[in-house]
């Protein structure tokens, strides 16, 4: 699989299982990318929905991915502290200068205190009705809601507070050479 280059940037695709699109964001800065992690970071960035209603994010984000858990985490950088939107998903692959994954509706969000709610059940479970998700991609969604949960209370990854602190500083140094090139 190919991997992104610090500091190039790339579109994020997600799709559904039925393999149509659900949502593309236009720019995201790379800051680590390996054949396991992708970390990268973006700020008012064009959102594409699957309708072609359009966006733009709020805040600074700091995006973290793995090729082997069943999740992805965004990690909003707000004014009262860091919020964290959790996409129970699966795991990313690159190719052709976009990351994708397949979200699967669960959502965990994550307040700056470390309490947190599971989000979209009643989603989830209509989807896998008319999709047709299979019993065994069910079982490993909710192995990863509790694999995540546990990351949640240990502080682990993007919730330890070191996360945030090295990845936001190595955005602001990808923005401030973008400025200056």
């Amino acid at each position: 699989m190919a991997v992104p280059a610090e500091g190039e940037t790339i579109q994020i695709h997600s799709y559904k299982h039925n393999g149509r699109i659900h949502r593309v964001w236009q720019e995201t800065t790379v800051l680590k990318g390996t054949n396991n992690i992708v970390i990268g970071a973006n700020e008012r960035t064009l959102v594409r929905e699957s309708d072609g209603r359009t966006w733009l994010t709020r805040e600074p984000s700091i995006c973290y991915f793995h090729a082997e858990h069943w999740f992805n985490i965004i990690c909003m950088l707000r004014d009262d502290g860091v919020y964290y939107y959790c996409n129970i998903s699966s795991p990313f692959v690159y190719n052709n200068g976009s990351l994708k994954y397949i979200d699967y509706d669960l959502d965990v969000k994550v307040f700056p205190d470390m309490s947190y709610t599971l989000l979209d059940e009643d989603e989830y479970e209509d989807h896998k009705r008319q999709m047709g998700y299979p019993e065994v991609i069910d079982q490993i969604l909710y192995r990863n809601v509790d694999k995540l949960i546990s990351w949640i209370k240990q502080r682990r990854g993007p919730f330890a507070q070191d996360f945030i602190e090295v990845w936001t500083s190595r955005y602001e140094f990808h923005k401030h050479n973008r400025i200056h090139d």
